[in-house]
């Protein structure tokens, strides 16, 4: 059986969702001032790699645990609900599946307890 990481197209769709989230979030007013002091080179390698990860690809995530990366950030549910929809939609226009994107989703979904710090 292969991996969601797999069926999504691997590494190469990766950065392309990627890069296309991070677009939509920089353009969101309500997301962008948590990353103005980002270096977001740095920040893609690491999504690529943590979504690789929580996709059944390649473990090449070392960064910081969600609760310790999103602590003292005061994120809200807004502000998840708003990262979630320009993920989902980065990936439908990155070519996955809406199966595939809702399972995705969900996977991030089973984080947002460390994410929002609750």
């Amino acid at each position: 059986m292969s991996t969601l990481y797999e069926k999504i197209g691997g590494q190469p769709t990766l950065e392309k969702v990627v890069d296309d989230f991070h677009k939509r979030i920089m353009a969101d007013s309500s997301l962008s001032g948590f990353f103005s002091n980002t270096d977001m080179e740095k920040q893609r390698n690491h999504q690529i790699a943590f979504f690789s990860l929580i996709l059944g690809g390649p473990k090449d995530y070392n960064g910081r645990s969600m609760d310790k990366t999103h602590t003292g950030m005061g994120l809200q549910q807004p502000h998840f609900d708003a990262i979630t929809k320009h993920l989902g939609d980065a990936m439908t226009t990155s070519g996955v599946s809406s199966d595939d994107t809702k399972a995705a989703l969900e996977s991030v979904e089973k984080l947002k307890a460390s994410i929002l710090n609750k």
